[in-house]
């Protein structure tokens, strides 16, 4: 997760001359105020104080916001926080102007982020920022989540609205697999019963599959749901290779489902994500960059890649590397299963009667309190 992922990808767009297509723009920190729109003040408090240097005198806050070995304090941290959030604002806030028809944060798309704890090496969830400013004048916002990792927090956020869509094509497995939730009958509560939809694959699926069942349920969902914008998270560690990722998909089948997405012309805001193998990271954002641009890149790296960036990309010195084909994890995903997958989801669908009739008015600020009285009512039902 260290910017050194961003710095490659950078470089790559720079030397395909991909910043020509586009139009470019340097971020500034989001504000305190911009943070209260969904996270907690004593969370934003401390992660501003702490530091390295001082986080024995925060020993007893540190279990109560869930920082630890995969959410590690470091230097700079409220800084680097501040920054990636206001990326995905400005990004969101382009969109919103029709100043951009795809916006695009790369830094951004750290969707395991709560109200008020961190979690999965996410401290501030800036897609649930840029949500909510989209829902200011967006009626209806559809969420896609394609790293390997379900989108919990964000899911979690918008759980008891119909304002907001999550769709999440992640790893499942409860007890072995981060975040351990994501499960095909994860569908939301409240006003939000049937807005959560969740496609929970096994290890080691394949391009091809991907794919079709990516195309056979969003195509639907879309449909269905009449989104006004979409938000989509584009984590590189669903690539295989992955260190800690258990796909053997590839950069062009990634990709694939951008350019899906982007062909039904809605405003469409891109964020980054995970990814621990920081060359392919950089090779994948770079080509959905070329997607997002539609500017034809190849298959070679661009001849202005110079040193010490170039070394990074050897033996192969290529965009599109094979990275799914040494069969490293077996693909568990049968065909039955995924039909079996693709038919809950379709499922679903039929219970929503079409896209949702909103209140321009209501903008979601108080998701944490709708929650958690959808949570309590849920718990006094059971002791009842």
């Amino acid at each position: 997760m260290k910017p050194w992922r961003l710095t490659l990808t950078n470089q790559l767009v720079l030397g395909y001359g991909l910043h020509e297509h586009m139009d470019c723009y340097s971020t500034r920190p989001a504000s305190e105020d911009e943070l209260r729109s969904f996270h907690s003040s004593d969370y934003l408090e401390f992660l501003k104080r702490v530091t390295p240097e001082n986080a024995d005198s925060f020993l007893q806050q540190l279990p109560r916001f869930n920082i630890g070995d995969d959410c590690p304090i470091f230097s700079g941290m409220w800084d680097f926080c501040s920054l990636y959030a206001g990326a995905s604002l400005d990004a969101a806030s382009k969109v919103l102007n029709n100043q951009s028809d795809i916006a695009i944060n790369w830094s951004g798309g750290l969707h395991h982020a709560k109200k008020s704890e961190a979690s999965g090496f996410c401290y501030v969830n800036d897609i649930v920022l840029a949500i909510l400013q989209l829902l200011r004048h967006h009626p209806r916002v559809l969420y896609i989540d394609i790293d390997v990792h379900h989108g919990d927090g964000v899911e979690q956020a918008f759980y008891s609205t119909d304002r907001v869509m999550t769709l999440s094509f992640h790893k499942y497995d409860k007890d072995n697999y981060f975040p351990g939730t994501g499960s095909w009958d994860d569908i939301g509560g409240g006003a939000g019963k049937h807005y959560s939809l969740n496609v929970p694959l096994r290890d080691g699926i394949d391009d091809e599959n991907y794919i079709r069942l990516f195309k056979s349920i969003v195509q639907p969902v879309i449909t269905s749901y009449q989104p006004s914008s979409i938000v989509l998270q584009c984590g590189a560690d669903s690539l295989g290779g992955d260190r800690l990722g258990c796909f053997n998909l590839n950069i062009a089948a990634h990709g694939a489902c951008v350019a899906y997405v982007k062909s039904f012309g809605l405003p469409l805001l891109l964020v980054g994500g995970g990814g621990y193998t920081p060359r392919n990271v950089s090779r994948l954002w770079c080509y959905e960059t070329s997607i997002a641009t539609g500017v034809d890149v190849g298959l070679e790296l661009p001849v202005k890649l110079g040193s010490p960036y170039r070394a990074y990309f050897a033996p192969d010195y290529k965009l599109h590397p094979s990275l799914g084909r040494d069969g490293r994890f077996e693909n568990k995903n049968t065909k039955k299963y995924l039909e079996s997958v693709r038919i809950r989801i379709m499922e679903q669908l039929r219970y929503l009667n079409g896209a949702p009739s909103v209140q321009m008015m209501e903008i979601p600020p108080e998701l944490g309190r709708l929650q958690s009285e959808l949570q309590n009512g849920v718990k006094e039902e059971q002791k009842a």
